[in-house]
Parts: C-alpha cells; structure tokens; sequence
C-alpha cells in the first residue's frame, strides 16, 4: 500500500511513517514544519518527503493523494499557546486545510482518516467520555475554544464528504498523545515537564494541578490508527486514547522524580500563564469501547514508561546537540 501523511514530520506523523514503513508500505510526507521536524524522519529512508504547505499548494496536494491507496490527514495547528496567540491561524490551517485534503480526496473517492482531537468534548462532565455524546464548547469570545471549534468543523466535514460525496471517512479523536519527538514549542505538557526537569528549571504547573489527563504512548496512539484504517472504520468516529488518568500535579511530581531532578515545582495561576477567563477541563477521561470493538487494541503503556522513553530520547538527543 502507499500511503500519504499530512504532518508526517510530527510526533504522530513520524511514529506512523515510521510502523507504515516497517510493515512494507510506502509513504510520501507533506508537512510545512511549522511543529514538525525533518529530524524526526532522519532515520527513514526511501520516504518522499514534500515541505509544502497543503493550504497554499492545491496542485501538488492533489497530485499527491492522486498517486497513493489511502491519506492519513494530521496537519494542523495544535498546542494551547499557539491557538491563544494565533488563532484566526488555527481555525484557518484546520478548516481550510482539512476542506482542501477532502476535496482532493473527493476526485478518486480516496480513503482518509481524519485526526481530530478530545478538545471537542469542550466542558462536557460525562465521564468518560463517548463518540455520540453531547458537545459542549465554551463561549465564542475565549479563543481558548477556536481549536475545538475548528476541529468539530473538520468532522462534520469528513462526514459531510462520505454521505454527498462517497469519501471513505473515519475520524479519530486523539487523547494527550505524547512521547519522544513531541515538541515544547507550543505548550505542550509533558514534553515542557521534561525539558525544565532536564535543564534544572522550575517545573511550571498551569492552575492548581488537579486537573487530570490521561496519556497515550504515540507507539500506541499510531497502532490504534494504522488498525482503524486497516478495518476500514469508514463512517466512525472514534476515540483513541488511554485510560491512565494522572492529575498534572501528580505527573510534575513524577516527571521529577524520574528524571532524579532538583526543580521546584511552581504553581501559576491561570490568568498569568495565559488570559484573564481561561477556561480549563477538570478531567478529561475517554471511552475505549469503540476502539477495542473495531481493532481489538487499546492503548496501555503506562505514564511512568512513556516519561522513561521521553527522557531518554530527550538526553539522546541533547547530546547530539553537543556533539554537533
């Protein structure tokens, strides 16, 4: 099978460029880099890689998915601080993004997966939370919102296109995919944990800490995507996580006491990391059963393994850094 990624140079992407690989496949990249590294495809070869942007190059988007069996759609501006600073650059790489990758999908009613995100579950309290409940999202004048709004946008597309016309369409709603490869930049937790614990800095915890997430290994996130596809799910919308609930108090806690570091652990109100009237998610907890219907996998690595792999594919990569 040959297979096209949109973002395949994140953390995601790469790690599922990387499993298509090994099993046989080929696999052509698009990715503008803009949270993407080449460095993290460094190690794949005989992988078309193309560093375009797939809102400003229509031709080449449409040659591309012209010439594969199936796209797997992960571009997308991501990260609470990217999406706070930026987000009129959000809504637009997510909607016109995903709207561009559909109608290319559209000519040669190609196969697509959608990545979207828990994000669209919004302030919902059902506990855990299902595909087919209730959505709902904050109020228009917090961007904090324009992220989830965006990517609820992109489903209703991706459906929208299967029932008119007749795209193969599944939609995956990642949960706190993390682990090596996965960049700091925008705000992204554990990845910041690791590098202030790592660097001796203070380790920044966003509210009071009681807020819980639950962490999927992206080897396990990627497994869960790659069977989805295989079992042409088309038409499901599916939640694609872990059930390994941790307070982010409690992981800053544990990311140092993995790394053996001295940071203090800091405590910042939410109106000084971000804005006045953030609005956070007490917990955020999936329901798998779809998943485990569909592909018979659910992701289980634990969070203290996922923190051990980070950690050392951070020291890795430090000491190239050094080295160079």
């Amino acid at each position: 099978m040959r297979y096209l990624i949109t973002g395949g140079c994140g953390s995601i992407g790469s790690e599922l460029a990387r499993q298509l690989v090994a099993r046989g496949d080929e696999v052509v990249i698009i990715d503008n880099l803009s949270g993407g590294s080449l460095d993290n495809i460094a190690d794949l070869e005989d992988v078309a890689v193309f560093t375009n942007d797939i809102c400003a190059s229509t031709p080449l988007l449409g040659s591309l998915v012209s010439n594969v069996d199936a796209v797997f759609h992960l571009a997308a501006s991501l990260g609470v601080k990217l999406i706070l600073e930026r987000p009129i650059e959000t809504m637009h790489n997510n909607v016109e993004g995903t709207r561009l990758v559909l109608e290319a999908c559209a000519i040669n009613k190609t196969p697509v997966l959608v990545a979207s995100t828990s994000e669209v579950y919004g302030l919902s309290n059902l506990i855990p939370f299902q595909e087919d409940d209730p959505i709902v999202l904050g109020p228009s004048n917090k961007s904090r919102w324009s992220y989830a709004n965006s990517k609820l946008h992109d489903e209703f597309m991706a459906l929208a296109y299967m029932e008119e016309q007749n795209v193969p369409v599944i939609v995956t709603r990642y949960f706190n995919c993390t682990g090596p490869r996965q960049s700091s930049r925008y705000g992204m937790v554990m990845p910041t944990f690791i590098r202030q614990a790592l660097a001796g800095e203070p380790i920044t915890v966003h509210g009071d800490g009681s807020q819980s997430r639950c962490f999927a290994d992206v080897r396990d996130t990627v497994q869960a995507t790659v069977r989805l596809a295989d079992a042409e799910a088309f038409g499901q919308v599916v939640n694609v996580g872990s059930q390994n609930e941790i307070t982010i108090g409690e992981l800053a806690r544990l990311v140092k006491e993995l790394t053996g570091s001295d940071s203090e652990i800091q405590y910042i109100p939410y109106d000084k990391a971000y804005s006045n009237g953030y609005q956070d998610v007490p917990r955020r907890v999936p329901s798998v059963d779809r998943l485990r219907q569909l592909t018979g996998f659910v992701p289980k690595t634990s969070v203290a393994e996922i923190i051990g792999r980070t950690v050392a594919w951070a020291v890795e990569e430090k000491a190239d850094e050094v080295a160079a």
